[in-house]
């Protein structure tokens, strides 16, 4: 059935798309508010009129950097419709929900090539520093762009992001940038950048990073009872967590003609402390956790000759991780994992028409997980991911349709005692589409009416179907439908008190279906086993604007606006109704209402930039009752630099407060975060 409608759609896509080509009216040249254009050399990077049919929301430069954000997780946070999942701290752990479709739906991707976790699905976006990178982009559904990897249509959302390029100006071969953040919790973080360009087509770049913080900060926790006894009202110190890391990264760059490439390699290396929660007037923990992650990547990318061009990534990652839980009254646990990945991709673009392309990509990827656990599995998992697309422009309409056909192969070992009983052998075949639709009524004005419709899944991670004790081997894929509707309109001006404005709004529902969710196996609820029983629909509305002004006296004032505003229910179980049910229930940390603002002000060398960041009441658990319910919370941050030009040489002071009005709130319930916290950062540029 599924086959069968996937091909219909795409038949459909061809159809509509090759209708009598006609040449589009030229339309005026619009510049997005939101981005810079750089001219470097001769070479000129550009998108072609329909390569944008969904925008993203893009964080990009100055902009970026004026966010009082010293992670990717920290920025992604002023997108509309992304909940952050931080568990505190400068260590904590981060993760990125889009939606509410759940973290495992959301491809992160570094340099066009996906990160990944075949363990657990989550990618920690606190581990990526800003210091290296020059845009963030986040995609409903996915990237605009049809000449990209099958992998790159496998996710229900997508976060893009770019590693800074080398630049050079006149005869210039070499800049050095030097960083050093220091403030709040015992933070040190030094980190240095080298460019350095060999010749005409040939640069390189070379980054590390050094992070420490004591991680302690005081708080103060109140706890309330249903009927209005205060339980506890204190204040204390956050302890256990502590991190160190070091990052270092390499990346050459390189033209030939008619195309470019790239190669780079990174290596993350940290030890943090776990503070966990706060419960039973439990208020410091002992849990440890190393990660090493490495990887090395290239791409090639060449224009073959007028219609065909041919893009080809590769990779190789090796991550480990060991977790130590010391404390017997619990249960002791020194469990470690090694994985590795590798992946080769091939895109093969062709152009039928000036304003038509087709695009062919072919993905192989090799997973395979080790551990110290006793009858572990050891799987292995093989995937194969081909996906065919189509872009066309036909007067005022951008179309592109896909399918993306996965194959899937397991190769796991039963044991017990040590013994192996059985090898098993599990195969997966799926095909699932996706249309995207937008129109311009008017070439003279930047209005544009967007829409799409996507089927994907997600497979179930190592640890859902083979972690010891816990993961269940006849786990089904994870499905998500989303339809979106939207509008987009822009407008620049280059002279004038008011430069420009950006307003865009989108209407989605989605569906995940066989939502995988940990519940009690048999009658002991302290033993647990992932299932297939969830099921949640999510109605939502996302909007967001922009505006920038060129005052008197050479100030420019830019400001920004996201709302997002989310209905998303329990549908597991209809029979769940009575009191403190979950049926229709709003699922967990999942706010009705949440948004973020920010304000720059901009004179001379001096910049002064205001954020804020609203999440709405929500529940800890799809059971909606007062026991359930979370305050909602905000945070206000205040920041001043200030640049120094020195000959060849330019120095920047920036001096921030985070959470300026000291707000006590938890992210995650009894995980409480930081009050108000200072920051200092200095960096030199050369």
């Amino acid at each position: 059935m599924l086959k069968r409608f996937a091909i219909t759609l795409l038949a459909i896509g061809y159809c509509c798309l090759g209708l009598k080509a006609q040449e589009a009216n030229s339309m005026p040249q619009v510049n997005d508010i939101d981005t810079v254009q750089y001219l470097q050399n001769v070479v000129v990077y550009g998108n072609k009129p329909y390569g944008n049919v969904i925008p993203s929301q893009l964080l990009k430069g100055k902009q970026l950097e004026r966010l009082n954000s010293h992670s990717v997780a920290d920025a992604v946070r002023y997108f509309a419709g992304v909940q952050l999942k931080d568990y505190g701290g400068v260590g904590g752990i981060k993760t990125v929900d889009m939606r509410s479709m759940g973290t495992n739906h959301m491809g992160v991707f570094y340099d066009g090539i996906q990160l990944g976790n075949a363990q657990n699905g989550q990618i920690d976006l606190g581990r990526f520093s800003l210091d290296n990178v020059e845009e963030i982009a986040l995609y409903n559904g996915q990237k605009s762009e049809i000449f990209q990897p099958a992998r790159d249509y496998g996710s229900a959302g997508s976060i893009y992001l770019r590693t800074k390029r080398p630049r050079f100006t006149g005869d210039k071969n070499d800049n050095l940038n030097v960083t050093m953040r220091t403030g709040s919790f015992g933070l040190a973080n030094p980190s240095i950048r080298w460019e350095h360009r060999f010749n005409r087509t040939l640069t390189m770049s070379l980054n590390a990073e050094y992070t420490y913080a004591t991680g302690q900060y005081h708080f103060r926790y109140r706890k309330v009872f249903s009927d209005g006894v205060v339980a506890w009202d204190t204040t204390a110190v956050r302890k256990n967590g502590d991190i160190w890391s070091l990052r270092v990264e390499g990346a050459i760059f390189g033209t030939i003609t008619d195309g470019k490439w790239n190669a780079k390699a990174y290596y993350y290396d940290s030890e943090r402390g776990i503070p966990g929660a706060i419960i039973n007037n439990v208020w410091k923990n002992a849990q440890r956790q190393w990660d090493r992650n490495f990887f090395a990547q290239g791409s090639w990318q060449k224009l073959m000759n007028e219609r065909y061009e041919m893009m080809i990534n590769a990779k190789y990652a090796r991550d480990y991780m060991r977790y130590l839980n010391p404390d017997t009254t619990l249960m002791y646990l020194d469990n470690k994992f090694w994985q590795d990945e590798i992946y080769i991709s091939s895109a093969n673009k062709y152009t039928i028409l000036t304003d038509w392309d087709v695009n062919l990509s072919v993905d192989y990827k090799w997973n395979y997980l080790n551990s110290n656990l006793v009858n572990f599995a050891y799987p292995t998992r093989h995937t194969l991911l081909a996906a065919l697309s189509t872009a066309r422009t036909w007067r005022g309409f951008k179309m592109q349709a896909s399918v993306l056909y996965t194959h899937v192969n397991d190769r796991y070992t039963s044991r017990s005692g040590g013994i192996v009983i059985e090898k098993h052998n599990k195969h997966l075949n799926k095909f699932t589409p996706a249309v995207f639709l937008s129109y311009q009524p008017w070439h003279e004005h930047d209005l544009n009416f967007r829409a799409f419709f996507k089927r994907i899944f997600r497979m179930p991670t190592f640890n859902d179907l083979y972690y010891t004790d816990i993961g269940n081997a006849g786990l089904r894929p994870e499905y998500a439908t989303q339809w979106n509707v939207g509008a987009l309109y822009q407008r620049y001006m280059e002279s004038g008190w008011f430069r420009g404005v950006k307003l865009s709004a989108d209407a989605y529902y989605n569906i995940v279906n066989d939502k995988i969710i940990a519940v009690p196996k048999g009658t002991g609820q302290y033993r647990w086993m992932m299932m297939n029983i969830g099921k949640v629909k999510i109605r939502g509305i996302d909007v967001t604007a922009r505006l920038a002004f060129r005052l008197p006296h050479d100030i420019v004032l830019e400001g920004g606006i996201n709302y997002t505003y989310q209905r998303a229910q329990d549908y597991t179980n209809p029979a769940d109704t009575l009191d403190g049910g979950t049926y229709k229930g709003q699922i967990s940390y999942i706010p009705w209402h949440s948004g973020s603002a920010t304000i720059h002000a901009a004179w001379k060398n001096l910049d002064l930039n205001y954020s804020c960041i609203y999440v709405g009441e929500r529940y800890h658990n799809s059971s909606n009752i007062l026991a359930n319910h979370e305050q909602p919370w905000y945070t206000h941050d205040l920041s001043a630099s200030y640049l120094f030009n020195f000959h060849k040489t330019t120095l920047k002071v920036t001096l921030e407060v985070n959470n300026v009005f000291n707000q006590q709130y938890d992210v995650i319930q009894n995980y409480p975060m930081p009050g108000r916290n200072y920051r200092l950062i200095v960096k030199f540029d050369i």
